[in-house]
């Protein structure tokens, strides 16, 4: 056999792996399980018969050979001795050789409580009951379990995907088989609930099981969303039923009455109904030949298009209307810094050109502008500058070749 250490990759030591450790740790009692559950059904069932019925004997926990023999005279003398010899070298029987009786383990005694819990949950959503059960336990003792919380959430998450599937599909007859089945979990549901209302109220839980257990409320109000869904889906689609002239029967009952029949039948019914082939008439020339175009070309260069990023360039130097800009707003900037006194726009702004007076003109709407005090070029000295507009009635006509009026107003410093 191979040892531990093969099943791992080169250079990791399965003792260093918390789940490896924990399994290992419980191995005792793992052994138990591997000791029921080896070989063929019957021999398994056979040896879970004998270990459920001995473990039933609360009154007389010790048995002679001859007391189990007549406990089970319903079994061959063989088969039985071979059944209590498995279950002793597996450590299930102890036998006291100083009494000469037998009596369970501590491990067998373990195995029958989960395996009895299972059982008790067979006919129902036994998965969601069982898991609902274990948490349950492990909260009345003060002991929760973090995997039963994930295996909790697990299931209930893997409903809920169920459940919207079936509403997805449109189908009459699968939303009713979900609806069905979400009214046959309901009461694990309503049962987790209260578990996790109790847990999530204490104070001494961790932040992962406190995580785990909100999780599983929220997967829980998601559930109970579901149901007035199934209603309201239900009501759409028997609005949409075709009632079969004055016979009482719609198409959900043809369609439910299809489902039953078997292959033969339903071949037999079809037989000489579809005696042509059916032309497929939604195949056009056009539509087959764009998508043989993609299959055949696009797909292709879509795969060789080169999709590397371009090598690093240097930034673009500036143009020759940035500089003049750059540089008008310079001139602009010392102006307005050595103002001292009350100044006419006109001497503040007034250039060669209509260009420039005009660009002069909107710098001035930066002056204590807070957003671009913050940068650090001369934008921001501009609006820094402490300066303020007086606008004064009516327009001056300055002696200019290209600017025929400006505003008549004035810059103020502070003081001013």
């Amino acid at each position: 056999m191979d040892s531990l250490e093969a099943f791992f990759q080169a250079g990791i030591a399965p003792a260093e792996l918390a789940t490896v450790t924990r399994l290992t740790g419980a191995w005792p009692y793992l052994s138990v399980f591997i000791t029921l559950f080896r070989g063929g059904d019957e021999e398994v069932l056979m040896r879970l018969l004998v270990l459920r019925e001995l473990g039933a004997q609360t009154d007389t926990p010790f048995w002679s050979p001859q007391e189990l023999a007549q406990r089970f005279a319903y079994l061959q003398p063989v088969k039985l001795d071979t059944i209590l010899k498995r279950l002793r070298e597996g450590e299930l029987l102890i036998w006291q050789s100083d009494t000469g009786l037998y009596q369970l383990s501590e491990g067998a005694r373990v195995a029958l409580a989960a395996l009895s819990t299972m059982i008790d949950f067979a006919g129902d959503d036994v998965e969601l009951g069982y898991l609902t059960s274990q948490v349950a336990a492990g909260q009345a003792v003060g002991q929760v379990s973090d995997e039963a919380l994930k295996h909790l959430l697990a299931r209930l998450n893997e409903l809920y995907a169920e459940f919207e599937e079936a509403l997805e599909s449109q189908s009459e007859f699968r939303i009713r088989a979900a609806q069905h089945r979400l009214e046959a979990v309901w009461r694990w549901v309503g049962k987790s609930t209260e578990v996790v209302r109790t847990l999530t109220a204490g104070d001494d839980l961790s932040l992962a099981t406190l995580n785990q257990a909100q999780a599983i409320a929220l997967a829980q109000s998601r559930m109970l969303a579901l149901a007035g869904t199934f209603e309201r889906r239900l009501a759409q689609l028997a609005a949409q039923r075709v009632h079969l002239g004055a016979s009482g029967l719609t198409s959900t009952d043809l369609a439910d009455y299809l489902r039953h029949l078997s292959a033969d039948k339903l071949a037999a019914l079809l037989a000489d109904r579809l005696a042509f082939c059916l032309e497929p008439a939604f195949l056009s020339t056009p539509e087959m030949a764009d998508v043989a175009e993609f299959e055949l070309l696009a797909r292709e260069r879509a795969r060789e298009r080169d999709a590397a990023l371009p090598n690093a360039a240097a930034a673009p130097e500036s143009t020759e209307v940035e500089i003049e800009r750059l540089e008008a707003a310079e001139a602009l900037y010392e102006t307005l810094a050595g103002l001292r006194q009350a100044t006419p726009l006109t001497a503040a702004v007034l250039a060669d050109t209509y260009n420039e007076t005009a660009y002069r003109l909107s710098l001035l709407a930066l002056l204590g502008d807070p957003e671009i005090g913050k940068e650090g070029d001369v934008m921001a000295d501009l609006a820094r500058l402490p300066l303020r507009l007086a606008d004064d009635e009516g327009q001056i006509e300055p002696d200019h070749p290209e600017v025929a009026s400006l505003s008549n107003a004035r810059l103020l410093p502070p003081g001013a």
